[in-house]
């Protein structure tokens, strides 16, 4: 009887044991995000590995964009499937932390972070950024004749023709003279449109055909993001990046943004993530691999093919948010004659 007993025991044991392991092993976290697949899988796998916890993506769909994983935020409100949002933009994290689908989660890894880039509710925090920059044809333009600002767009200096933009109604581009007109003001920026729409300067399908119009002399320089800019400079296009208002108001800056989902369902697991990905190591490994460019964090290292830190525009990006609407209505009234 003894014998069976201790025989039982130990399998009471050897299965408590096991399940244990079992429940370790099954720990996971649900992220939807909006990076491209190519740079956020590498750095989720190595969170597996180094936090023993499983991250299971969902990804946008390329024409969906971000929009898509919005909608499917916002429907999944009342019972959320996700843990956490790690998005390539800021302006439907903010949508999201309006509607109160995200929840208030103050990182440590975040605390470095400028707050500019933090949300004041800690809802959202920023992760590496892509810049607003000119990309300039070198065949065409010679250094001296370089634009050096975005209100180089209304400028007669160049004709009209030689310069392109993506189309203001969509995108990055839009987000941009959204930002414009929190910073100048509704009526300079409106002004500025119109000038650069009665000129003539060409609104073409998106940043990567301004890169390419540039890159092919169609046009001789372009108002572009520095994704689609680097793009060209690593395929050895005779073309030069000019960071637009450096020795004035600054350059716009994008960040990308991690966010906490209100009721994530894996909570602990979902926090752990988080800090992981706002860590300033994995916002370096980010930039490292091409998925955004700068780092967010005050006097950080400027990138490799930039001298000099950039200069951002100074713009609380809720204000940003805020003047979208306005920004739309009227670009839509300037550009759609």
């Amino acid at each position: 009887m003894r014998i069976q007993f201790l025989f039982v025991a130990c399998l009471l044991g050897c299965g408590a044991l096991l399940g244990g392991c079992r429940k370790s092993a099954s720990r996971e976290v649900v992220i939807y995000t909006s990076v491209d697949q190519v740079y956020a899988e590498p750095i989720l796998r190595d969170f597996e590995r180094e936090r023993g916890i499983r991250a299971r993506a969902v990804y946008d769909v390329e024409a969906a964009k971000t929009t898509g994983l919005t909608t499917r935020l916002l429907a999944e409100k009342r019972k959320p499937q996700a843990d956490v949002f790690w998005n390539n933009e800021f302006a439907n994290t903010l949508l999201l932390r309006q509607r109160s689908v995200l929840a208030p989660y103050r990182s440590p890894a975040a605390s470095d972070l400028p707050m500019q880039y933090r949300d004041a509710g800690d809802c959202w925090a920023g992760m590496g950024g892509r810049a607003r920059v000119l990309l300039v044809n070198t065949t065409k333009l010679k250094p001296d004749h370089y634009p050096s600002s975005i209100q180089d767009l209304a400028s007669a200096q160049w004709p009209a023709r030689s310069v392109g933009m993506a189309n203001p109604l969509f995108g990055t581009t839009a987000t941009h003279a959204a930002a414009l007109y929190a910073t100048m003001g509704a009526e300079p920026a409106r002004t500025f449109f119109r000038k650069v729409q009665a000129r003539g300067v060409r609104a073409v399908d998106g940043n990567s055909v301004v890169r390419d119009m540039v890159a092919n002399g169609l046009l001789a320089w372009g108002l572009t993001d520095t994704d689609d800019a680097l793009g060209a400079v690593s395929r050895g296009a005779p073309v030069a990046i000019v960071v637009p208002d450096q020795q004035t108001t600054g350059a716009f800056v994008l960040p990308g943004t991690v966010a906490l989902i209100a009721g994530a369902p894996h909570p602990r697991e979902a926090k752990a993530l988080v800090d992981y990905l706002l860590a300033k190591e994995t916002e370096a490994r980010l930039i490292a691999a091409g998925g955004c460019q700068f780092s967010l964090r005050a006097g950080a290292a400027p990138p490799k093919w930039l001298r000099e830190p950039l200069k951002p525009l100074a713009v609380e990006l809720t204000d940003v948010q805020e003047q979208m609407p306005l920004a739309l209505k009227d670009l839509r009234a300037i550009f759609n004659r």
